[in-house]
């Protein structure tokens, strides 16, 4: 064969060369091999000699295409994980769409629901069409809804980063929330806080889309004052405009704007709701714990939204007169001191605002309330593990702990900081593990096996307390269900025929007992509230464990 030419002997090596600098050939043993071999066939190659060389060479490339790492970048390792959390997220947000009441849009995923109360509000010339039902009822209960969107917001303003693609998802679970809400606060000095009579509604099992019963419009006002509730709105609207901040700035400035005005009407016009609107909204949704409560946690996201010295110094002013040092350990639709005192905490752990420390040392008081083995843990717990409050919705509570611990863990973490629990230290990670272990009894890990979201693993409850979950499809079922007559199915041991995908139910009971009966509300019945903060928990875990 004839020999290569020395031009094209020149020409080959310098491609020789520029192929072997390549990232492919970042490793030293890679390189040494071509040069080597190149070494030995330049200088007398033959046509065939080169091909054979060439072909090794590109061999290299596409092997170490697919088998050698690029330098400098490693792979992350995460944990391994026994469920998906993932998928929980989703579902944990699709049930939102399953609550909704009003005019459903086209992107409506859960198909077996359709509109209802379309014309609520109109008894009081007011559009209060949409928002959410609470729970397994079809009465629009404004103080658990207020409190559900703060906390939604809540989740997606620590974790929504996290989030990927449910973040899009989330934001519109919150806005069919504050679509309503500005709706409900859209007349000065005045919020509508209720629509149906839950009397007359509990005494029915109907769909929502069959609804005949009353709906009574409720409000509060200046002779009739509802801080609690109130408050608790200024503190939706001020987290949810946090949440749209950068995705929707018009939107987010409504938002901010309609808190300070709702938020000076609960501080001006004092009193708890349930004084003046008793027989509507007692025992569904008392303020037992009064209103002291919403007003610090109103303030604390305030401060937050608007970074206004005014509401630090309100904090400053009124926070021992209004709760703050109370040691109380309960967090939920009622009770806000727990949780406005983490949030107050980020700004002394985060933001390094001095005169919120005594925040911390609340906070710190919480945690060690929770931690067992702690002298100060108070905190009972099943046997399976679960923490266990009360018998009626208990899973509420798991939630919004298990979503306060990683929030917490996270200001720790940023600051460096630890608990201290008499003589023992608890660090972000235990904190992080405790949660952890929560979320799990709640997908499955329990001693029945049992996931207490619904659509989720397995085995999960199939009997939920849920009218329109557990009874035909107005598809399925044209014709309207007339009030009593869904009460023979309520009773009945079939499984609901429409999913509610991603419901948290109440859970079971003190001995990690759960009958699955659609008639057990206490432990059967899903809530907004419930599924709220365990959103925060899960896009966590998502991340933490690269599901995300």
């Amino acid at each position: 064969m004839e020999a290569v030419s020395s031009a094209d002997s020149a020409l080959t090596w310098t491609l020789f060369s520029w192929i072997t600098r390549r990232p492919l050939f970042g490793l030293r043993w890679v390189r040494r091999i071509p040069t080597q071999m190149a070494n030995f066939l330049l200088p007398s190659a033959s046509s065939t000699n080169l091909l054979l060389l060439l072909c090794f060479i590109f061999s290299l490339l596409l092997a170490g295409a697919t088998a050698l790492p690029v330098r400098h970048q490693r792979p992350r390792h995460h944990p391994t994980a026994t469920h998906n959390y993932r998928d929980a997220l989703t579902k944990s947000i699709l049930y939102y769409e399953g609550q909704r009441s009003g005019r459903l849009p086209a992107s409506q995923r859960l198909k077996w629901r359709r509109d209802s109360g379309l014309s609520d509000g109109s008894a009081m010339r007011v559009d209060l069409v949409g928002g959410y039902y609470d729970a397994g009822d079809n009465v629009k209960f404004g103080f658990p809804m207020a409190f559900t969107t703060t906390m939604l917001s809540w989740s997606v303003i620590e974790f929504g980063g996290m989030m990927k693609g449910e973040l899009q998802n989330a934001r519109a679970a919150i806005r069919w929330a504050t679509d309503y809400l500005l709706k409900a606060t859209a007349h000065p000095n005045t919020i509508y806080v209720q629509v149906g009579d839950p009397n007359k509604d509990h005494a029915c099992w109907e769909r929502p889309e069959d609804m005949d019963t009353p709906r009574t419009v409720y409000k509060v006002d200046p002779s009739n004052p509802g801080s609690d509730v109130a408050a608790e709105t200024a503190a939706a609207l001020a987290a949810a405009s946090l949440v749209f901040r950068k995705s929707d700035p018009s939107y987010s400035r409504l938002l901010r704007g309609r808190a300070i005005k709702v938020f000076a009407f609960a501080d001006k016009y004092r009193g708890a709701y349930s004084n003046g609107l008793k027989g509507a909204v007692c025992p569904f949704y008392c303020s037992y714990s009064g209103y002291q409560d919403e007003l610090l946690w109103g303030a604390a996201w305030l401060h937050r939204a608007t970074r206004s010295p005014a509401y630090l110094n309100y904090i400053q002013v009124n926070g021992q007169t209004l709760g703050a040092g109370e040691t109380d350990n309960t967090f939920g639709w009622d009770n806000k001191h727990v949780g406005a005192r983490i949030l107050l905490s980020k700004a002394f752990l985060v933001q390094n605002v001095k005169s919120l420390h005594d925040y911390k040392e609340h906070a710190d008081n919480y945690v060690c309330s929770l931690v067992p083995g702690t002298p100060f843990s108070q905190t009972q717990y099943t046997p399976g593990g679960l923490l266990f409050k009360m018998s009626d919705s208990n899973m509420q509570y798991v939630t919004s702990t298990s979503f306060l611990l990683v929030t917490y863990a996270k200001y720790l973490t940023y600051s460096g900081k630890v608990v201290s629990c008499g003589g023992t230290t608890v660090t972000p990670k235990m904190l992080r593990r405790i949660a952890k272990r929560q979320v799990d009894y709640i997908l499955g890990d329990n001693p029945l096996r049992m996931s207490y979201m619904v659509g989720y693993g397995s085995r999960y409850p199939e009997r939920i307390h849920h009218r329109a979950s557990s009874l035909p499809s107005v598809a399925s079922h044209p014709a309207k269900i007339p009030c009593s007559s869904g009460f023979s199915i309520m009773n009945s041991g079939a499984p609901n025929p429409n999913l509610l995908v991603g419901a948290i139910v109440g859970g079971p009971d003190s001995h990690d007992r759960f009958p699955d009966q659609r008639s057990d509300y206490e432990q059967s019945e899903p809530a907004t509230y419930i599924n709220a903060p365990l959103v925060g928990a899960l896009a966590y875990l998502s991340h933490s464990f690269g599901q995300l």
